[in-house]
């Protein structure tokens, strides 16, 4: 299977550099998953599970927020957070989803009832990608 090359990007280093088959990027819009030779693209990210396949099994990254840009030298993802998954634990992210439960209920005004309610969405959604 062809290869391309594949950065992973945090605010703090650079989490993964290099040749990649396939990448599955949880996308804003929708999963997208990135070949070899796939057109040139950009996206925004949602908090989810970013799959990197290459000659070894499968690397699972918790990613939250940023970009996805696919271009001639290949695809680099520069993510607000990451994670990888074998370094989670369950009882964190439920720790974290009751934390935005009582921010949700104690919110004061609308637009901190939106962002504790789009937290609250965002760790359900990867609640549920990790099986947990």
């Amino acid at each position: 299977m062809a290869t391309f090359h594949f950065e992973l990007v945090s605010p703090e280093k650079l989490i993964f550099s290099g040749e990649v088959t396939q990448v599955d990027v949880p996308g804003e819009e929708g999963d997208f998953g990135v070949l070899a030779g796939h057109a040139p693209f950009v996206a925004t990210l949602r908090p989810g599970v970013l799959t990197v396949y290459g000659e070894q099994s499968p690397k699972l990254i918790v990613v939250r927020g940023g970009f996805a840009e696919v271009g001639p030298n290949g695809l680099t993802v520069l993510a607000q957070e990451v994670v990888p998954v074998d370094e989670l634990q369950p009882d964190v992210i439920r720790q974290a989803i009751q934390d935005a439960e009582e921010d949700l209920t104690d919110a004061a005004d609308d637009r901190a009832k939106d962002r504790a309610s789009e937290r609250l969405a965002q760790l359900q959604t990867l609640k549920d990608a990790l099986g947990h």
